[in-house]
């Protein structure tokens, strides 16, 4: 696409025209652009160049759910159609131990917040897969852990098991491994917990340190287990991560054993990264897997 192109998608879906333009790089299906309009906001825009679906409007509707909280910060979605998405521009700061436990305390008021089920009431996305939302019959009731364990395991488990599966990525062997973890969750899963607001993607990237705290982006938001959102923090290693859930903690304590049930919460994401990079983290997923088993 053309420079001309973006910005007349932008003014469109903004209201206002584009000062200035710049590419901001590119990921998956879609390529980024930072821009001025014309009434002195930066925006922060993903650009696609053909319609995606129900991706951002998953991400669009997200962000605004998580925002509804008041709990922490969220670029404000300023518009997006199928091929497009603008969201406020956040200015880069650096995470220090302050504004890690800042975060954590933020984190833990929007997980606080709640959910009506566990699930979501739109089609769901993370990256550029599909994320089921709804179709489990369980999801549409509030529950505890019970709940939430074949929740997750129909709903996050076993559709990228599938994914994998089908293409050649895991073996049947790695098939029958992580969905036996899949089932040992009902037992390993804690105590009952009713569904808690989430970001449903919150590995260290999709955290931006702006104006002393950390800001969520790129969410697959839905009604889940608080602790997934702290066992992706720690997957690819969060800044202060410790100071992170220290902070968490004091504000909303954590069932005891849930540093145990890391790996639990990770073969979701695992999987995930599975399908969309291939066989480099299937050894990670196996043994995210063991340890659940091990449990």
């Amino acid at each position: 696409m053309t420079g001309t192109d973006v910005a007349g998608r932008l003014a469109r879906l903004t209201g206002a025209a584009v000062r200035e333009l710049r590419a901001a790089g590119s990921q998956h299906r879609w390529d980024h652009y930072r821009a001025v309009l014309a009434d002195g906001r930066a925006v922060f825009a993903k650009v696609a160049a053909a319609g995606l679906g129900g991706v951002f409007d998953a991400e669009a509707r997200g962000l605004r759910w998580l925002g509804e909280a008041g709990a922490v910060g969220v670029p404000e979605v300023l518009g997006w159609d199928e091929a497009t998405l603008v969201v406020s521009w956040l200015p880069a700061g650096r995470p220090d131990a302050a504004a890690a436990e800042r975060f954590g305390r933020e984190l833990a008021r929007l997980h606080a917040a709640g959910a009506p089920r566990f699930g979501a009431a739109w089609p769901g996305f993370i990256a550029s897969l599909s994320m089921p939302n709804d179709h489990f019959v369980a999801a549409s009731v509030p529950g505890g852990t019970g709940v939430w364990a074949d929740w997750y395991r129909s709903c996050r488990v076993l559709p990228y098991l599938r994914l994998a599966l089908d293409a050649g990525t895991l073996t049947g062997a790695d098939a029958r491994l992580v969905e036996s973890a899949a089932v040992r969750a009902a037992d390993v899963a804690g105590p009952d917990e009713l569904p808690s607001r989430i970001h449903g993607d919150c590995w260290s990237g999709n955290v931006v340190w702006s104006g002393g705290s950390g800001w969520l982006v790129d969410p697959a938001a839905h009604g889940g287990h608080r602790e997934t959102d702290l066992a992706m923090l720690a997957l690819f290693g969060a800044p202060y991560l410790d100071r992170i859930l220290g902070a968490y903690a004091d504000e909303a304590p954590l069932a005891p054993g849930w540093r145990q049930r890391v790996p639990l919460h990770q073969m979701h994401p695992l999987l995930v990264h599975v399908c969309l990079f291939g066989a480099a983290y299937r050894e990670a997923t196996l043994a995210a897997a063991r340890a659940v088993l091990a449990l």
